[in-house]
């Protein structure tokens, strides 16, 4: 065994010895991605998108049956949108070559982030998984995912499958990979890696705040908890339609579900009429008591019912629906600390709260949003303009919807937002981003600034990275004998000298040896 086998598995090294391994691949498919050209990229991006797509639907069965949680024919739409939805969203968009800003003087060159490591959710996982896979193609990053725990089996396998289509187009060795089984110590000892360039954490608050914490650059999100108030001037009709489909839509795991209906007394009778139509239950006053019992149990959301249906949902408090309902209303006389059903609830179970007036409506989602959810999403189904701006105004998120679902509009899907699986939440959620995430969130630029006087030379016909060397290929180079550096890329000499060869062995030796040794 050599010397470099020995110390990455001595004593305690080798509960990460594995780590180790998937980082140097990481940062060494980062570096000769780096010097791909705008075509080559495209090539790969859409070879993984295309791959994705082909295994939406099993995908989608595979996550329903290895979580529980939501309805395999919604998970296979959100598979879709994050493959070759997500391709088509940012296919015109380029990562690769520069920008002239002629009037500035200014040229930009993008610098991609290295090695992105991906926290993935149990609720969301294959489509996350392809999200992230897809954003770090289009920026030449590479990428190590590291999906939740209760979701790992099938989020393995949608790494597996684009990471198989990208290096069948031309992606570096690895550029794609994902930690099988993992562990708070295995992602802690990753997030802290200096051969990180950036975390992008998508689950529960604890994880997030871990990355934030890590000492390695983090985009990260806050929790959801979306108000929805519709006022007098709405289409009541729409309104129901659209939040019953919000709420419904893969058994409400999105972060940007409806969580309290806030109704202005003129329509509330109109509108509860509306909403029951559209497959909406109203639980009564002791079904409610109920709810607020199986779903808080303990102060905090029972997760064993995250995700389930809604008739499940009843039958586990103590009371039968109609087999067509889909949401499950409980009409709230509150919200605050002291009404559970007030907090974000990621299951269609969906409060319901009667106001006098526009303004006592905006009061109530500000007090909502305080409770949980501050930054994140908020929805508006109203033809007023005036009262859609003093909602979006008062209260404290940094995306509001209007007249459409808040879980696809708050998500980029149903409005021109950003498309995303990844919502900022900004200042007022205590995260870096307030925008939707996406591509541009992993890469950075180096600006080439003439001085104001100076004409701004012609740089026609000149690209970033075509006369970088080119980088070595082939699963025997990610080994390195030291920290590969950004644009450390190794030329293949026309006659390899005798040091080249002695290294190139080394090389191929140590993963062998490395490989054996992680699996014994």
């Amino acid at each position: 065994m050599t010397a470099i086998v020995r110390e990455l598995l001595a004593g305690k090294r080798r509960e990460t010895g594995a780590a180790d391994l998937m980082l140097q691949t990481a940062e060494w498919a980062a570096a000769a991605f780096a010097g791909m050209n705008r075509g080559a990229v495209e090539a790969i991006v859409r070879a993984a998108a295309d791959a994705g797509f082909a295994h939406a639907g099993r995908l989608a069965e595979a996550a329903v049956k290895e979580t529980g949680f939501g309805v395999a024919a919604d998970k296979k739409i959100k598979n879709e949108l994050c493959s070759r939805g997500i391709h088509e969203a940012y296919r015109d968009r380029d990562y690769c070559g520069k920008r002239v800003r002629a009037e500035d003087k200014i040229v930009e060159i993008p610098r991609p982030a290295g090695v992105v490591f991906a926290l993935t959710p149990s609720t969301n996982p294959v489509c996350t998984v392809y999200f992230k896979v897809l954003l770090a193609l289009m920026t030449r990053n590479a990428i190590i995912v590291s999906p939740h725990p209760l979701a790992k089996a099938c989020s393995t396998e949608a790494a597996r499958v684009m990471a198989a289509a990208a290096e069948q187009a031309g992606a570096p060795a690895g550029v794609v990979q994902v930690i099988e089984e993992p562990n708070l110590a295995l992602v802690d000892y990753v997030m802290r890696s200096p051969r990180v360039g950036v975390i992008l954490a998508t689950g529960g608050t604890p994880m997030v705040r871990a990355a934030y914490g890590s000492g390695t650059p983090a985009i990260g999100v806050g929790p959801g908890n979306a108000p929805v108030l519709v006022d007098a001037s709405a289409d009541v009709e729409a309104a129901a339609r659209r939040i019953i489909d919000s709420k419904s839509f893969d058994n409400s795991v999105l972060c940007t579900n409806e969580s309290v209906v806030i109704a202005e007394e003129a329509i509330y009778d109109k509108l509860s009429t509306a909403l029951g139509r559209a497959g909406a239950y109203f639980a009564k006053t002791d079904e409610v008591d109920r709810l607020r019992a199986v779903l808080f149990d303990g102060g905090s959301f029972n997760v064993a019912l995250l995700g389930r249906s809604a008739a499940t949902i009843a039958q586990t408090a103590g009371f039968r629906v109609p087999a067509a309902t889909r949401v499950l209303i409980a009409p709230l006389d509150r919200v605050g600390v002291d009404e559970p059903l007030s907090r974000e609830k990621l299951c269609p179970v969906l409060g319901l709260v009667r106001v006098p007036q526009v303004n006592s409506g905006i009061a109530t989602a500000r007090a909502l949003v305080r409770l949980s959810g501050a930054g994140h999403s908020a929805a508006i189904h109203s033809r007023n303009p005036a009262n859609i701006m003093a909602f979006a105004a008062a209260v404290k998120v940094l995306r509001v919807v209007v007249n459409s679902s808040c879980s696809q509009g708050a998500a980029g899907f149903s409005t021109h937002l950003a498309p995303t699986f990844t919502i900022g939440t900004g200042f007022f959620g205590r995260s870096s981003v307030g925008e939707n995430i996406g591509p541009d969130q992993l890469v950075n630029w180096t600006r080439i600034a003439y001085d104001t006087a100076e004409p701004l030379g012609d740089f026609s016909g000149l690209e970033p990275w075509s006369r970088l060397l080119p980088a070595a290929t082939g699963r025997e180079a990610p080994i390195s004998l030291g920290v590969l550096q950004e644009g450390a890329v190794k030329a293949t000499p026309a006659v390899p000298d005798e040091l080249s060869v002695v290294r190139d062995e080394i090389r191929r030796v140590v993963l062998e040896e490395l490989r054996r040794a992680l699996k014994g």
